[in-house]
Formats: structure tokens, C-alpha cells, sequence
């Protein structure tokens, strides 16, 4: 009996060893071995003391693992594993599952943000405070989550992820999904927590693979540890993809209703929710099928709102119209709105020093002065004009007509609309700024203002007596002897020509540029030069008029009031006070004259223009009231030339070289500004 037992006892012993030699081989095989994890394993394995006694001496013949009679087992259940064994590969799969977490775990750091997740546009406001356009490889304006509209951040909660505020930051069961997607060839799944989407958008690629999904499982567990729900939740809205180039919630706002994120409503907070599950599926521009998904999931989400108890259903039973997103815009710089903002830029760039990288890199708020209203009615006007008086398929001298114009308020130099050209996008010279247009006659006020202010005596309504002598006027005007007021109008280049001989010509060019004129806009000093052979640029013409308008007081003009990057003000913005061009009373009498010819354009308009004397290549008229100076030039040039071409017989024969069309644009565009 003893010695059966005796028998006995090394073969379960030998059982025991094999066991643990097999454990010892399997751990051997894994890859993962030299991990200091797995090390201390099977070192502990090395060292496990299983029941039954001492280990017996291992025998010379080996014989597998499967090939050990069982005892009481017989057909096929000899061959099927016992629960014993079973619960033991359960357990070391589960060891080595745990293993494998925990090595990844502490191998993966949370890495730095993605360059493209930072990445902001420049953003550029209107005078009021409306967004313009956003610039930049990335559309992005970041936003705190205060500055959305939480009604938007519960359709977005319950869309995508319903208990966010509860969850660890990941869900288990969307990553086994995607995983065995992903390893089966099949779709890509979601299921995936808020917390794993940011985590995608701000530290991964967008790769599908099962490397990747395995990290943004242990990124965002960490991600959830250290920073707040709400923080997360602010960086998901600000690097999500809604289409139409948004990326982030304010850039899709903007986009799809034209509004700031914080002013949308439930309704239309639904509807970008929506985009989120694919805007290439969603957005309801992208054709009929598109349409429906968009509007179902709309509705979806709405009634999800109310499910999980972010919305009640009275609030939910007034959105039943599908909020239509406006119409998506082809280019965001076409039209006027590029050369805003390349005067923007060039402002921005001089007075805070950004260099053109710098300012490329994005992230920048740029308000500027334009105002939409009137920047809208100057547009208008010149399409207008240019539709009804210019007829260049059957009239030759109407090809190649190029207008620019720009308006500047006298109060304090802030250019409030300009019109560069008929597209931005098209023609890329901003004919508002452009230099070497010649400004003719225009230019005389110049003069007549110079000669006021130093030293000659007598006003406007003189005029130079054939002995050469400046006179006053007494009884009718003389057409042969016209008055300095009245040769600002009609003729009078030699009156002109004369008066600047007499004062001196660097007198006449120190008074335009003390009224704002650029010196390097300025002309030779030859005999024509008081007759407008300088080239100011409409901005300059507009702003030099209004030192006129303002008294004698000269605002330098500006088109940015602020720049803001990360929440911080740019230094380098505030403007200087006003500086005296003239005396008072020599802008007052330099504006009775101009408003003595200037009746054509409305009550209280004082504006020079060039007239049918000037044989120059261009036509111009600047003017001002009380509230606005604006200028307006039109001129011949080639796509790609520089060279001016005639202006003879353009507008028809009832133009006058042309210079019909200014000041036709100028009432137009005033009599739209008075309505408004």
C-alpha cells in the first residue's frame, strides 16, 4: 500500500514540473520579455512552490503535456481540457492582458500637441465688430467654452458622447470594436468617447490603425487624469472638422450661419452636432442625399437632447424648421474683401513690427475700420455706373477701364471703405492704393491753399489782371480772366501754373504733403506740376481732402484700431493726435471754393475734380461733406501692363475723356451713403 503510493507521488509531482516548464517556455516565446515587467514574472515563476513536496528529478524522456493519461477520463472528453485548465489559460490570459496594459501604460506618454491642433487663422472684423473673413492655411478661431452658446455644447454632449461628464475618458467596447474592424478589413467604427476624439484631433494622426487606436485609448485615460472634463470638452469644439474649412465650432459658425458660436441657437447648435459625424455626409450643400441625413440627424438629435435630459420638450417643440445654413462661399478674399485685407496687413505690419512669417502663423484678431454698409454701397456704385455708361463689346475705348476710389472720415483719419478693383481674386493690384495714376486738376486746391497760407492776401474770388497782378473780382465773371474759386472748375490750368511760379512750387508741394500726401507720390517741380502731375494714391487724395474738411487739422489715415493675440493687445496701435496742415480760415475758404463748383453733386458737397482741359491718362473727383472725404479715380491699363492707355472717347462722347465717370460714381455712392 505504502509502496503504491510511494509509486504514485512522483508522477503528480512530475505533472506539477511540467506545468511550470511550460509556463516558463510560453512566457520565453513572448516578444515582449525583455520588458522589466515580464522579467520580474518569470523570475517569480522560477520560484513558484507548487503543493505536493519537493520537485522530483527530471526524467530523461519527456512525454507532451496532452499525451499524460487522465485518470477516469476516457473517449473524447480525454482529449478536451479540464476546468483546471481551462481556468488556468483564463487566468494567464488574463495576466498576460494585465501585463501588456500595464506595460503600455507606463510606456506611453501624453506626447505634444499636434502643430496643426495650434494652428489659428487671422481673423479680421468689421468697424462694428463682425467677423469679415478668417485667413490661414487653418481656419481655426480658438474660444473658451463661455464663449459658445451652451445649447450648442448640449447637442454636441448628447451627439456624441452622454455621459462625458461621468465617464473615465473611454470607452472598452468602441476600441474592441474598432479594433476587430480594423483587423478584419472592415469599416471604420466609431463609438469612441469625447476625451478619445480630442485626444485624436490634438496629439494623433487620423491614421485608422490598430496601433494608433490603442494608444488614443491610453492617452485619453491619462488625458482625463489630468486635465478637467471642461477642458476637454473646449479643446474637442475648437479642433473638431465641420466642413466647409472649419475647424473648431466658431470657424463653423461662422461658415455655415455667419455668426459667433456663443449666438447660436439650439436649433442651429443641433445642426452643426451633426456635422460632426462626417460634414462630407452631413453638410446639406453636398446634394439631396446629403440634405436628408443632415435633417434627420438633426431631428435625432434634438429628440436625443431631450432623452438624456439637456433639453425639455416644450423647448424641444419649438424647433421644427430645419435651420438652412447660408450658402458656402467660393473664395473668402474675393470680391473687396482681399484688398481690406491687404491694407489691414500692410498697417498691421508697419506700426507692430510682424513680419510677414509672423503674421502668417496665424491666431491673430484683427479689427479694423472698414464698415461693411458703406464698403457695400461703394461697390455698388462703381459696378453701377460702369454697367449703364461703359459698353466695351461694341465701344473699344471701353476696354481695360480700371476704378479705384476710398473714403476716409475727416473726425480722425479712419478709412471707412475703399474699392479696389472688380475682384480681388482676379485683379490683384488694389487700385485704391495703387501709385502712378496722375491726379490733374484735383491737385489745385493744393495750390490755391498754399498760396493762402503763405503770403498772398487775396482770396479766391481773385484773379490775375493782364498785367499779370493778382486782383479781386469786381461785376461779372471774365472767362479770359477766370477767378482762383472759379479755375479750380472749369480751365484755369494756366491761372494755376501761374499762381504756383508765384508762391513757389516747394511751397505747393510742402501743402500737399502737410495735408497728407505721400512725398514720395509727389512730382518733378516743373511748371505742370501744379496742374496734378503727382500720382497720390485714392486713400491719399480722400485723406488729404478731408484736412479741408477738418479745419486745417490732419489725420494721418489708419484701417486697424486693434490686434490681439493670445487674449493680449499688440503694442505699436495707438494713433497720434492730429497735426496742423493749414490755418482755419485757409481751410474754410479752400472749401467755399470747392463748394462753389461742386453743386452737381448734392447740398454742401465741396469737390475738385479733373476737367475737360487736362490731357492727362486718368480722371478723377474728390470731394467731402462734413462727415466723409472720398475720392475717386479712373484710368486705362492692360492686365499685366503698367503703362496707362488714352481716355479719349471712353464713356462715349458725352464722358469728357472719362471724366463724367467719377464724380457719376461719387453722387452715386453718396446718395446710397445718405439713405443709409
Amino acid at each position: 500500500m505504502g509502496t503504491h503510493a510511494q509509486g504514485k507521488q512522483p508522477g503528480r509531482r512530475g505533472r506539477r514540473r511540467r506545468v511550470r516548464t511550460g509556463l516558463q517556455g510560453l512566457l520565453k516565446r513572448l516578444k515582449c520579455l525583455k520588458n522589466p515587467a515580464f522579467s520580474g514574472l518569470l523570475a517569480r515563476l522560477r520560484h513558484l512552490k507548487l503543493p505536493g513536496g519537493p520537485a522530483h528529478p527530471a526524467r530523461r524522456t519527456r512525454r507532451r503535456f496532452l499525451d499524460y493519461p487522465r485518470s477516469g477520463r476516457v473517449g473524447i472528453r480525454r482529449w478536451l481540457p479540464s476546468w483546471r485548465q481551462l481556468l488556468g489559460t483564463t487566468g494567464l490570459l488574463l495576466l498576460v492582458t494585465a501585463a501588456l496594459f500595464i506595460t503600455v501604460y507606463v510606456s506611453v506618454d501624453i506626447p505634444d500637441e499636434n502643430e496643426a491642433a495650434r494652428r489659428e487663422a487671422n481673423v479680421y472684423y468689421w468697424s462694428d465688430g463682425s467677423q469679415m473673413v478668417s485667413t490661414g492655411e487653418v481656419n481655426r478661431q480658438i474660444v473658451e467654452l463661455d464663449q459658445i452658446a451652451p445649447s450648442a455644447v448640449d447637442a454636441v454632449i448628447a451627439a456624441e458622447n452622454e455621459t462625458f461628464y461621468e465617464d473615465s475618458g473611454v470607452s472598452p467596447t468602441g476600441l474592441l470594436r474598432a479594433v476587430v474592424a480594423m483587423v478584419g478589413g472592415g469599416e471604420t467604427q466609431g463609438g469612441s468617447t469625447i476625451t478619445q476624439q480630442y485626444v485624436k484631433n490634438t496629439y494623433l494622426s487620423q491614421d485608422q490603425t490598430v496601433t494608433r487606436k490603442v494608444k488614443e485609448f491610453v492617452i485619453a485615460l491619462k488625458v482625463d487624469r489630468k486635465k478637467s472634463k471642461d477642458e476637454i470638452l473646449k479643446g474637442y469644439l475648437n479642433t473638431s472638422w465641420f466642413g466647409r474649412g472649419a475647424n473648431g465650432i466658431e470657424a463653423a459658425a461662422h461658415a455655415y450661419y455667419g455668426i459667433p458660436a456663443k449666438k447660436l441657437n439650439p436649433s442651429q447648435g443641433a445642426m452643426l452636432a451633426a456635422l460632426l459625424k462626417g460634414a462630407e455626409l452631413y453638410d446639406p450643400a453636398g446634394g439631396p442625399g446629403n440634405d436628408r441625413r443632415a435633417r434627420e440627424r438633426w431631428a435625432w438629435i434634438l429628440d436625443r437632447q431631450v432623452e438624456v435630459g439637456l433639453m425639455t420638450k416644450k423647448e424641444r417643440a419649438k424647433y421644427r424648421a430645419f435651420p438652412e445654413p447660408r450658402k458656402q462661399r467660393s473664395s473668402s478674399l474675393g470680391g473687396q474683401t482681399g484688398y481690406l485685407v491687404d491694407i489691414a496687413n500692410r498697417y498691421v505690419k508697419q506700426h507692430t513690427g510682424l513680419t510677414d512669417e509672423e503674421l502668417a502663423r496665424g491666431g491673430h484678431k484683427i479689427h479694423t475700420t472698414f464698415d461693411r454698409g458703406r464698403t457695400r454701397d461703394l461697390e455698388r456704385a462703381v459696378r453701377g455706373v460702369l454697367k449703364r455708361d461703359l459698353a466695351p463689346k461694341t465701344r473699344p475705348a471701353d476696354k481695360h477701364v480700371q476704378v479705384g476710389a476710398a473714403s476716409v472720415r475727416p473726425s480722425d483719419g479712419a478709412l471707412v471703405a475703399l474699392y479696389g478693383g472688380p475682384d480681388a481674386t482676379e485683379h490683384f493690384t488694389n487700385n485704391a492704393d495703387t501709385s502712378g495714376v496722375p491726379v490733374g486738376s484735383a491737385f489745385k486746391p493744393f495750390v490755391l491753399a498754399a498760396a493762402l497760407q503763405h503770403g498772398v492776401s487775396i482770396g479766391a474770388d481773385s484773379h490775375y489782371a493782364p498785367d499779370g497782378t493778382l486782383r479781386r473780382s469786381k461785376g461779372k465773371p471774365d472767362p479770359d480772366h477766370p477767378t482762383l474759386g472759379a479755375a479750380l472748375h472749369t480751365g484755369g490750368n494756366a491761372t494755376y501754373v501761374r499762381l504756383g511760379e508765384d508762391i513757389g512750387r516747394v511751397q505747393v508741394r510742402r501743402t500737399a504733403i502737410d495735408a497728407g500726401l505721400l512725398p514720395q507720390s509727389m512730382a518733378p517741380l516743373e511748371p505742370t506740376f501744379s496742374i496734378g502731375t503727382s500720382t497720390p494714391s485714392a486713400i491719399r487724395m480722400a485723406t488729404a481732402y478731408g484736412t479741408f474738411a477738418n479745419g486745417g487739422l490732419r489725420h494721418a489715415p489708419y484701417s486697424v484700431t486693434k490686434v490681439v493675440k493670445d487674449g493680449t493687445a499688440l503694442p505699436g496701435l495707438d494713433r497720434p493726435g492730429p497735426g496742423r496742415a493749414m490755418d482755419e480760415g485757409v481751410a474754410r475758404e479752400v472749401t467755399d471754393a470747392l463748394r462753389a463748383g461742386a453743386e452737381d453733386l448734392g447740398p454742401g458737397v465741396a469737390a475738385g475734380r479733373t476737367g475737360a482741359q487736362d490731357r492727362l491718362r486718368t480722371a478723377w473727383c474728390a470731394g467731402f461733406t462734413r462727415d466723409l472725404s472720398t475720392a475717386v479715380t479712373v484710368f486705362r491699363v492692360r492686365r499685366g501692363q503698367s503703362a496707362l492707355l488714352p481716355m479719349s472717347g471712353v464713356g462715349g462722347d458725352k464722358s469728357g475723356r472719362g471724366n463724367a465717370l467719377p464724380p457719376r460714381i461719387w453722387s452715386a455712392y453718396a446718395q446710397a451713403d445718405g439713405g443709409r
